[in-house]
């Protein structure tokens, strides 16, 4: 697929499929800065704050945050559409691993009892996100959380317009064999707020994880509960 690739939910997953194995590689090999020095356990910190029991990990990928959770004994289960993530996850072990999409999750295929929704960096696309979200609610009894770590809109705005819209992913600073990377849409704070409030939810808390170097923000936690 060339440069110009068509913003769409359904190219992200495409483009995931095709990077599953050297993502697997530099997720493993703690090669992405980012996520070493700050993001994991900024997550980890903030679902742990929750004190949940059963947790769903939406967007598992190779199912690191559910191994993860499994060493601090919180049972956990990882949802990922791309079938190469889910072999991963499942052969690293310690952890209930599934192929869904989220537009199965939205459908009620998900047959599952949690009481914490976790989402770190997997929710890239516009329709598949806001049909999540809205399935989330039906998940989640009251004061349920539903913990979404992304990247933080100040920052990964770039050069571009602060306004929501597609834009194209890139794999700058990761090594690795991968191929053209998947596009992702780009929401304002202001946008997040109000995709949780249409959602049913409430905003409990924003967390802005800073880099220990440049004290600039890497990363927006934002925990949501189901509005009263």
């Amino acid at each position: 697929m060339s440069s110009t690739h068509l913003f769409s939910d359904s190219n992200i997953v495409e483009a995931w499929k095709r990077n599953a194995s050297p993502w697997t590689t530099a997720v493993r090999e703690r090669q992405i800065e980012s996520r070493r020095l700050v993001t994991d356990q900024a997550m980890v910190d903030a679902i742990l704050s929750c004190s949940p029991r059963a947790v769903l990990d939406v967007g598992c990928g190779e199912g690191w945050l559910v191994r993860a959770l499994a060493r601090l004994n919180i049972a956990a289960v990882g949802i990922d559409v791309v079938p190469e993530l889910i072999e991963a996850a499942t052969h690293a072990g310690d952890g209930d691993f599934r192929v869904m999409s989220y537009g199965e999750i939205a459908a009620g295929a998900l047959d599952l009892s949690v009481d914490l929704l976790a989402c770190n960096f997997s929710l890239l696309g516009k329709e598949s996100v806001e049909e999540l979200f809205l399935a989330a609610r039906s998940l989640l009894g009251s004061g349920e959380p539903l913990i979404v770590q992304t990247l933080h809109p100040m920052v990964a705005c770039g050069d571009l317009p602060y306004r929501d819209g597609w834009r194209d992913g890139s794999w700058t600073g990761i090594s690795g064999n991968f191929s053209d990377p998947a596009p992702w849409y780009f929401r304002t704070l202001e946008s997040w707020n109000g995709l949780f409030k249409a959602s049913g939810f409430r905003l409990r808390e924003i967390r802005e994880p800073l880099h220990p170097e440049t004290q600039k923000p890497v990363s927006v936690i934002f925990i949501g509960e189901p509005a009263v």
